[in-house]
Parts: C-alpha cells; structure tokens; sequence
C-alpha cells in the first residue's frame, strides 16, 4: 500500500520540462540538393574535421541549406563549371548562430589548440578576434553566403578525417595538404593565414587561375567574393540582410517545402 507521504511527494516533484521546440527556415530557405543534387557536399561543420575539432552546434545533417535565390544561382553556376569538366563542391553554407556561438567559446579556450596544426600554424589563437578570423556574427547565420571550392571530374572521393591524425599546415603543397580533391587554390578551406587572400601575390600562376575560375564564375551569377577568404562568397542583393537565424541545419527546419 501506498502511504500518504509518498503519494503527495511524487504530486511535489517537479514535472519533466517540456522542450521546446526548434525554430524553422523560413519559407525562402531550400535544400541545395533539391535545386542542384550535382553539386558536391562535404559539410565539415558536421564532422570533426574543421578548426574546432570536433562537430559543430546546430549542424544536424550534412546538408547544405540557403536562401532560394542563391541556391539557384549556384545552379546556374554548377551548369557554367560542368561544361568545363569541373563542380562545384560546397564546405558550409547556411550556419546556425548557435555553430557561430560555438566558434566564440572554442577561440576563448586558448588551451585548445588540436587543430592549430593545420588550420592556424601561423597564427597565436589569442589573435583571432583581433585578426578577424573569429567573430559573434556570421554573414552565413542569413542564409545567401556559401564558402565552396572546384574540383576537377571524376571527382575523387575525399578520405575520411581521423581525429587525432597527424596534421600538416593547410598552407602547403597540394601534395602535403590533407586530400580534400579541390583544385589547388594555394590553401586549403578554412586556413586562417594571409595566403587564403583572394589576391595574395605569393600564389602560383595555377593556384591564381583556379582562385579566379571560382570567382569569374560565381560573379556572374551575382556573388561577391570575401577578399580575405577565396572560398566564402555572399549572394546579392541579400533576402534577409540584418537577420542572423538560428534554426538547426535538418531537413526538417524545411518543413513541408
């Protein structure tokens, strides 16, 4: 039998918090497969193989959610390169804010350096946000800016990151980079170094010709270059240009379109 004193404890606990629940994209807000199932995606927010280290905040699936026009200028874009025996292949495109907050509290921890190998060799992690390379506010986080490189076809296919695996600073040789099967753009994605600069002079007349082949290409579909990160590209004019969303990176932020 039941005392008293126990029925009216369990009427005192507290009920389990509801959560609550996730916000969704707008109705502006597509699946780049769903416009383009061409172009190349390797999502390196959702693995471990980014600056962090590990799986970012917010990236659920590995897809590549964007505003419906710049997903169908990338299109437009992709059908330009696929006659030229090239594709696109996109890194990261809609970032959640909550991925943006992420980035802010890793660049705090200036003990965590496990990545510094290959992606900030030359630069001190307390510098960071002074340089420019970490900031509270992404241009992505309103969905038209897309960081995306060219690979030559037949694409190879990109091994695995292995956490822990020896790193070799994205700065250097091609041959000496990790094997992502981007054409040599003189860095790799995301290398926080001044020769990720568009127009650094130190590239090589190829490295300079395949930095130019991305941007002539995406400009005529209306995207405009980061100087600072030959990679990131921002279509204009912006849906949401002072709106900074926050929905996961899921099929189902979509909803029903």
């Amino acid at each position: 039998m039941v005392s008293t004193a126990a029925l009216l404890a369990v009427a005192a606990a507290p009920s389990p918090a509801h959560a609550k629940p996730e916000p969704k994209a707008p109705a502006e807000f597509v699946a780049l497969r769903d416009i383009d199932p061409t172009i190349i995606q390797e999502m390196r927010y959702f693995t471990p193989h980014n600056f962090v280290g590990e799986p970012i905040d917010g990236y659920k699936k590995p897809m590549c959610i964007l505003t419906e026009p710049a997903a169908k200028a990338l299109h437009k874009a992709q059908r330009s390169l696929l006659h030229k025996g090239y594709s696109l292949k996109v890194y990261d495109c809609y970032r959640p804010q909550r991925a943006v907050d992420h980035f802010m509290r890793w660049a705090e921890e200036l003990s965590d350096e496990r990545m510094k190998g290959e992606f900030y060799p030359r630069v001190d992690k307390s510098r960071l946000f002074a340089d420019g390379y970490i900031a509270e506010k992404s241009g992505h986080s309103r969905g038209s800016t897309v960081d995306l490189t060219v690979v030559e076809l037949p694409a190879a296919p990109t091994r695995p990151y292995v956490p822990g695996e020896p790193l070799t600073p994205c700065y250097g040789p091609q041959s000496e980079r990790f094997p992502d099967s981007s054409v040599d753009m003189g860095t790799g994605f995301d290398c926080f170094d001044t020769l990720s600069h568009t127009d650094d002079p130190r590239v090589t007349k190829q490295q300079r010709a395949h930095r130019d082949l991305l941007r002539s290409t995406l400009a005529k579909e209306g995207f405009v270059n980061l100087l600072e990160e030959w990679w990131h590209f921002t279509h204009k004019p912006e849906l949401f240009p002072d709106t900074y969303f926050d929905f996961p990176v899921s099929r189902r932020s979509l909803g029903g379109h």
